[in-house]
């Protein structure tokens, strides 16, 4: 590969980097932000967004693979080195809810282009490491529900999208919204309120 070569294609890669990062800012600010909004924003003309991306459902689309991403990078890091299935459970949401706070625009932008069941496909390797935590509690007695562990995971994903509605319908606030997630998903896997309560106030710094 010749050095030109090398250089447009550094270019090419910061500015698909750019144009992401600032369609973000701009669809978190605006859902209904233009493609041209986009690129002015950017710096770039409307044909180098087009360039990288075909049409505002694939912005949308790669926008939503890299939140995913950033979820599960979240998830891993919170367990890492957690014996307890419900502490791991309480750090793995407190940490997703971190960067699901930061799409959860994003998140109610896709739904509208893309379908639930692709960002069900999408989350499939999170909810995977969730069924084999809630399995273990089961296992173990920390946790008590009478759903199997997939089926309960499903639960817990449906929860977190909802408290997610719920703080853009602004029924509740963003910043009481992770630990009360955290407690309502603790709850639910049969973790008494007081005993959920107390864990996530450990976890969060609180006590």
């Amino acid at each position: 590969m010749t050095a030109m070569t090398t250089g447009s294609s550094s270019r090419a890669d910061a500015n698909r980097r750019r144009i992401l990062d600032v369609a973000l800012v701009e669809l978190l600010r605006d859902p209904d932000a233009s493609m041209d909004q986009i690129a002015r924003a950017a710096g770039v003309v409307r044909r180098t967004v087009y360039g990288h991306f075909p049409s505002r459902e694939a912005l949308i689309s790669t926008l939503v693979d890299g939140a995913v991403q950033a979820l599960a990078e979240a998830d891993a890091g919170a367990r890492a080195g957690v014996g307890d299935p419900a502490e791991a459970v309480a750090r793995s949401v407190l940490a997703i809810w971190e960067i699901a706070d930061r799409y959860r625009l994003l998140v109610a932008l896709a739904q509208r282009t893309v379908t639930v069941q692709g960002i069900r496909e999408r989350l499939a390797p999170l909810r995977e490491n969730k069924i084999q935590l809630l399995q273990r509690g089961l296992d173990e007695g920390v946790f008590s529900s009478p759903l199997p562990a997939p089926a309960l995971a499903y639960v817990h994903e449906q929860m977190l999208f909802a408290v997610t509605e719920a703080v853009n319908d602004g029924l509740v606030t963003a910043q009481e919204a992770g630990r009360s997630a955290t407690v309502t998903v603790l709850t639910a896997a049969g973790v008494p309120a007081s005993t959920a309560t107390e864990l996530v106030a450990k976890v969060s710094g609180e006590s």
